[in-house]
């Protein structure tokens, strides 16, 4: 239906901004993890950096290149994970990302979107087995 169309383009919009603007791309000065995911499939790469406190991501930037979805994605999830409980974002899952790119993803575009968190999560475990 219309609504949908319509929605689904506001969303598709969102994510071309995302990837046009990314936010918080770059990198951390003196970052307390840092790690990257190479998707050998498609060419996509997404590396994050974070500095925690106190249990919280106080402060996360990322890194990438290859398609809107994997470089729109990543720039979403480093804004949503922001000043968050670490503890909260361990049990971050697939459909968490779903809710933040919130188009239809088939198999390999899920897994473009997909690279972000497992670069995250990656990190977040090396600063946990560290510390």
């Amino acid at each position: 239906n219309m609504q949908n169309f319509e929605n689904s383009q506001l969303y598709q919009a969102e994510l071309m901004d995302h990837y046009k603007n990314p936010r918080n791309n770059g990198k951390l000065e003196s970052p307390d993890f840092s790690s990257g995911v190479f998707n050998p499939s498609c060419g996509d790469s997404v590396s994050f950096e974070g500095v925690i406190k106190n249990n919280k991501l106080v402060d996360v930037k990322f890194q990438g290149s290859g398609c809107v979805i994997s470089q729109a994605t990543a720039s979403m999830l480093a804004e949503f994970v922001k000043n968050q409980d670490i503890s909260n974002l361990e049990k971050l899952e697939i459909r968490d990302i779903l809710n933040l790119v919130k188009i239809h993803l088939g198999p390999a575009r899920l897994r473009c979107a997909l690279i972000s968190l497992e670069a995250l999560q990656h990190g977040i475990k090396i600063w946990r087995e560290k510390n």
